[in-house]
């Protein structure tokens, strides 16, 4: 044991010699002649990212606490189609939502308007997710930003401890390529070095997510940013069910460069430590077929059987 700890030392010692100073990167990007810094140096850069209510975090299903507030979510402008740009930003790729499209109910304190969404992921679709399951990471994770409609700028809403919610999607490998996903993945190509962009035409939010009957079950906590300046104002909602992409599709990311220059691969912060929080599951699926059932009975006159 003590071998092993005197080992860590060392390399703890050759990391810090390494790293330097410089701008915050991820950990692929990280090495001896690299001055940016890692995410286990964010914090001397960001003092948030080594506060209390971090983000991603490891779901242990067996400790979240059942909450039948998390009922299913309502969607408005979902399904609108619209056209962006897809943007290389050094750090991955974002697509600002430019028309109305938001996000309530699910005991969400209030609605909140959709802003951009944006991607994480590992190498040639390897884990990449920044959120896992019971220590399982998937090869991908979107996350979809909204901020709380009553604030008129995202810097407004990063404020208040409620200001932000985000949507958390995971991807798992398919058989076969999910042609929802076409025209961002072609996208992808021209946007391969840093601050590079192009037109992503006729999308919409409802094509790049999960059915509405697959997204009934999912995890709520409250968080940060998981890129600097980690700021501690997100309601997360972590959905259960994947989204499917062929392993040509997922290996498209890997095809982008950093900042810096090197490969654009596990663009994932690590998760991190609860620190005395409580993730909750949604029990949206019981919640409904009571709720229907009562609507049903009540329509025929059975309110005595319940």
């Amino acid at each position: 044991m003590r071998v092993h700890i005197s080992r860590l030392l060392l390399l703890a010692s050759v990391w810090s010699t390494c790293t330097g100073a410089g701008n915050w990167c991820y950990q692929s990007q990280v090495n001896c002649t690299s001055s940016c810094k890692g995410p286990d140096s964010w914090h001397e850069l960001y003092e948030d990212c080594n506060k209390n209510r971090q983000s991603p975090v490891n779901i242990v299903t067996r400790k979240t606490k059942l909450d039948h507030k998390l009922t299913p979510l309502r969607f408005g402008g979902y399904q609108d189609v619209f056209t962006s740009t897809l943007k290389n930003n050094g750090h991955s790729v974002k697509v600002n939502v430019p028309h109305l499209a938001n996000v309530s109910g699910g005991n969400l304190r209030g609605t909140y308007k959709a802003i951009q969404f944006h991607f994480h992921w590992g190498e040639e679709g390897g884990p990449g997710s920044e959120h896992t399951i019971d220590g399982e990471q998937y090869p991908m994770e979107m996350h979809i930003v909204h901020m709380r409609q009553d604030f008129k700028s995202l810097e407004e809403a990063l404020k208040d401890p409620t200001g932000v919610a985000v949507l958390g999607f995971f991807y798992e490998e398919s058989r076969s390529a999910n042609r929802k996903y076409d025209k961002l993945i072609q996208a992808l190509r021209k946007v391969e070095h840093p601050e590079a962009n192009t037109m992503l035409e006729d999308i919409s939010l409802s094509n790049l997510i999960s059915s509405e009957e697959n997204m009934t079950k999912y995890y709520r906590y409250e968080g940060s940013l998981t890129t600097p300046n980690c700021t501690e104002t997100v309601v997360w909602t972590v959905f259960e069910h994947p989204i499917p992409l062929s392993k040509e599709q997922l290996s498209a990311f890997s095809s982008l460069k950093f900042t810096d220059g090197k490969p654009m691969i596990k663009t994932f912060r690590p998760v991190q430590p609860y620190k005395g929080r409580t993730v909750y599951r949604s029990g949206s699926t019981v919640v409904m077929i009571s709720f229907t059932l009562l609507l049903v009975c009540s329509a025929l006159g059975l309110s005595q059987l319940y």
